[in-house]
């Protein structure tokens, strides 16, 4: 296997690590950490895609970039919401403005965004 598709399979793993990492946080009732580990998870899914294609991926907005050009490649806007998501969940574990019920409900929009995009990926 090449440099590249090791790289992509390790941001992939990583992905699934974060999301796992984001159960166990939640379970502690660290909302904050679980909130980022989610975040982790969507960012490490985007750059195993970015990396696979070659697109920039090295800045938030690269990464949005990214995204966007999923979205239109395969015509799925749910991406692209499932990245919003997971760019909430970010700003949640600066401010910890989420109730409880938003983040059951946004947590598994940024799953289904992860799995999605790592299943694009593969």
């Amino acid at each position: 296997m090449n440099r590249d598709g090791q790289e992509t399979r390790q941001h992939a793993l990583a992905a699934r690590e974060f999301l796992e990492a984001a159960d166990r946080e939640f379970a502690m009732g660290d909302k904050l950490q679980g909130s980022e580990k989610l975040w982790g998870a969507a960012c490490q899914a985007v750059i195993a895609i970015a990396q696979q294609r070659g697109w920039p991926h090295n800045s938030h907005s690269a990464m949005k970039d990214s995204v966007t050009r999923l979205a239109k490649e395969h015509d799925d806007p749910a991406l692209q919401a499932g990245y919003a998501v997971a760019e909430k969940l970010h700003a949640n574990f600066y401010h910890g403005f989420m109730e409880d019920y938003q983040l059951i409900v946004d947590s598994a929009l940024v799953r289904r965004f992860v799995e999605r995009a790592l299943d694009l990926a593969a």
